[in-house]
């Protein structure tokens, strides 16, 4: 049996609600009042799609043995690199082994659902066994114009095996089309679209019709069938008459989480997935479809060992926790859109030291310290000599993976001369259960509501942005578990 062993979800702690953007902005476009119900999920300064897939990667290893993961796809339409694999950054955060089959997926917005298949496919065909799938999209649209309320961002990820399978692959029918909908150039920052009744009329309107009524066809099944239908259209008239076509009934018909979320590119049909998964049930029958240049579809039969799978936060559990970002100027200069000067520590010229990167990559990307054999002690960085003074021992050291770890804020201080787009940087000790202390930067708080002795958890973020050559580098941060601001 092939199919999903796992699953994850990830999305931003920070919300940004469409009429604060439209009172800022909407005197240029007041057309696109028409898109103000709800919020949208904003990275934080220090997040990309990078970042967000490897949070939705480590939710689905959750009770899952990373050792096994043999491959992983990387799929988004936002990868920070272009000429350096970047599903290969997200391995290396994820403490996966390096002898692993690994992958970029992008050039359409349906890239998730593609990566999905390939995934699939070669579990199927015995090729690779545990491939993970992150997909996620960090998109940009300029200010005023309907991109800007209709996009968010958010990330999902999925374990394919053969082995304790949640969801059973029963198969898939696929079309392609030179469809120019989403078009992005080479040096484009902001996501453009043609004509809304373009995209919509001929776009979503027939292909995700005629490729949902060829998978219904090739498998003999009917909509009907199914207890949840996943595709992405933020159009309630399409999404009505797609519906109606179909015979997809309003309780099959899966919430696109777009008062919630917002649009999120290549990630959306595996967002809308994850949150499927997190209310499924033995028997449920899931229909996915993706759209961009053609669409996927995809259809799932839930088994018995989603009883049995382990607790993990999953889309549900992310959109719970959250906190409102009530400056659109901030927002605006976390995207770098408004430049703003960050005193002259910023204007230091400090490049990537490549070689040092290579060297120490498991420590730096991977967060692995190490633990001594003789007496147990756990310390970061890693060292050849137990710190423990009691002990010692040269030598006799194991890897220790400390990004999974739990800790505890020793130490704390607000800086206001150290450059930060969300001022002041908040820095300190963290003390790990398990043992081991180490300085690190913490995210998705502020000096007020932080104190010494509150219980911290990792995550992978953007450590800086290299302006001059256009590149981000990456380390660890410490998240204060705050439940409101």
């Amino acid at each position: 049996m092939t199919g999903i062993c796992s699953y994850g979800g990830y999305v931003p702690r920070y919300r940004l609600n469409r009429k604060e953007i439209f009172e800022q902005v909407g005197w240029v476009n007041q057309a696109t009042i028409g898109y103000t119900r709800g919020e949208k999920a904003v990275c934080n300064f220090d997040e990309d799609s990078i970042t967000m897939a490897v949070a939705a990667g480590i939710d689905s290893l959750a009770g899952f043995d990373r050792t096994r993961i043999k491959g992983l796809f990387f799929a988004s339409t936002s990868m920070p690199y272009k000429e350096r694999l970047n599903a290969g950054i997200v391995k290396e955060a994820l403490g996966i082994s390096d002898q692993v089959r690994a992958a970029d997926f992008s050039g359409s917005i349906k890239a998730g659902t593609t990566a999905l298949l390939s995934a699939l496919g070669d579990v199927e065909s015995k090729y690779l066994d545990n491939v993970m799938v992150c997909a996620s999209d960090c998109r940009l649209g300029k200010p005023s114009s309907p991109q800007e309320m209709i996009c968010g961002d958010a990330a999902a990820a999925f374990v394919v095996g053969r082995d304790d399978v949640i969801a059973e692959f029963e198969g898939s029918f696929s079309t392609t089309y030179d469809f120019v909908d989403h078009y992005r150039g080479d040096a484009s920052l902001y996501d453009r679209q043609w004509e809304e009744r373009w995209v919509r009329d001929l776009g979503i309107d027939l292909m995700i019709s005629e490729t949902i009524s060829g998978l219904l066809k090739k498998y003999n099944i009917r909509a009907c069938d199914f207890t949840k239908v996943v595709y992405p259209c933020i159009y309630p008239g399409v999404r009505k008459k797609l519906n109606s076509a179909l015979g997809i009934s309003p309780k099959a018909d899966q919430d696109n989480l777009q008062a919630e979320i917002g649009e999120t590119g290549a990630a959306h049909p595996l967002v809308m997935l994850a949150s499927v998964l997190d209310q499924s049930k033995p028997g449920d029958r899931i229909l996915l479809a993706g759209f961009g240049s053609g669409c996927d579809a995809l259809c799932f039969r839930v088994t018995e060992n989603i009883r049995n799978l382990s607790h993990r936060k999953g889309i549900t559990g992310f959109l719970k926790e959250k906190a409102e970002l009530d400056n659109y100027t901030k927002y605006l200069a976390w995207r770098g859109i408004l430049p703003v000067d960050t005193g002259m520590r910023s204007e230091e010229d400090e490049p990537t030291r490549w070689s040092v990167l290579w060297r120490k990559r498991k420590e730096i990307t991977g967060l692995w310290g190490n633990r001594c054999k003789r007496c147990g002690t756990a310390q970061y960085p890693q060292q050849r000599i137990c710190v423990n003074p009691e002990c010692q021992a040269a030598d006799e050291m194991e890897d220790y993976l400390f990004s999974d770890k739990t800790g505890r804020i020793a130490s704390f201080t607000g800086d206001m001369l150290a450059p930060s787009l969300n001022p002041p940087a908040v820095y300190g000790q963290v003390e790990f259960d398990g043992g081991g202390k180490y300085l690190f930067d913490f995210t998705d708080c502020n000096l007020e509501t932080i104190k010494t002795g509150m219980p911290v958890f990792m995550s992978f973020r953007r450590k800086y942005r290299d302006e001059k050559r256009k590149i981000s580098g990456y380390f660890w941060k410490a998240v204060p578990r705050i439940e409101e601001e």
